[in-house]
């Protein structure tokens, strides 16, 4: 009995050594276009470590530091030179910096620590582009004196250009009434709102990411004429490629 438990126990350190070696902790970050972004490791490094920063599926080396021999270096000239001039990494902490993010830069990232242990992490970073206000315009024709629903009713065209990972909606008041996403990028992204000439509800179509959001607030007197007295709104989504 106390043979066969020695021997689980050997198997469980071994397990667990190999662990520290091949299983990868990952750490999602967001971040947006143009801001610093540090990737912190938070161990405490040995003098002996040699420290490697690779990334992509490829796993490019972009960074390396020897911490017996006190050397840094950085290979920002790899990958189409999209890192260059951008990588900062502390010789203590091994901490990995990229300055003036760009869109560029979003994937995967690892660091791979051998010394005494060998031991690696990977960080997957998303970077959003910066938002733009969105544009309402009026796309319905003129007011008519006909008493039909089209003519008493005044259609309107929320839309930005060039977006990716984002969502465009409508609301009334606090209320949502349409949304519409996208994870492409150069296209343009509409959302329809068909509202009365003489709606007095408070309207915003908001542009947002997971990190941020645009709002342009609806201006039915300048965008609308006064047509008729009827109530309701039609709402309608589409995608304009």
């Amino acid at each position: 009995m106390k043979k066969m438990f020695l021997m689980f126990v050997y198997f469980y350190l071994c397990f667990c050594c190999l662990m520290g070696v091949f299983g990868d902790e990952v750490k999602s970050v967001s971040v947006m276009e143009g801001d610093s972004l540090t990737l912190h490791t938070d161990i405490k490094l040995q003098r002996d470590d040699v420290i490697m920063w690779r990334f992509g599926p490829q796993e490019a080396r972009i960074a390396r530091i020897n911490k017996e021999k006190n050397y840094i270096s950085i290979y920002d000239d790899v990958l189409d030179g999209r890192f260059r001039d951008r990588l900062q990494v502390n010789n203590q902490t091994g901490d990995l910096t990229i300055t003036n993010i760009t869109t560029q830069h979003t994937g995967d990232y690892k660091i791979n620590i051998k010394g005494n242990r060998e031991t690696s992490y990977r960080f997957n970073v998303t970077v959003y582009a910066r938002l733009s206000v969105p544009v309402i315009s009026r796309v319905s024709p003129q007011c008519s004196s006909s008493s039909s629903s089209s003519s008493s009713n005044c259609l309107l065209l929320c839309s930005v250009m060039n977006v990716r990972d984002v969502s465009l909606s409508w609301y009334k008041g606090n209320s949502l009434l349409s949304s519409i996403s996208v994870s492409d990028l150069n296209i343009r992204l509409s959302l329809s709102l068909e509202v009365e000439y003489q709606d007095t509800n408070t309207y915003r179509c908001v542009l947002n990411n997971p990190i941020t959001n645009k709002t342009q607030h609806l201006n039915i007197t300048h965008l609308c004429q006064t047509c008729s007295d009827k109530t309701g709104v039609i709402i309608s989504a589409y995608l304009l490629s």
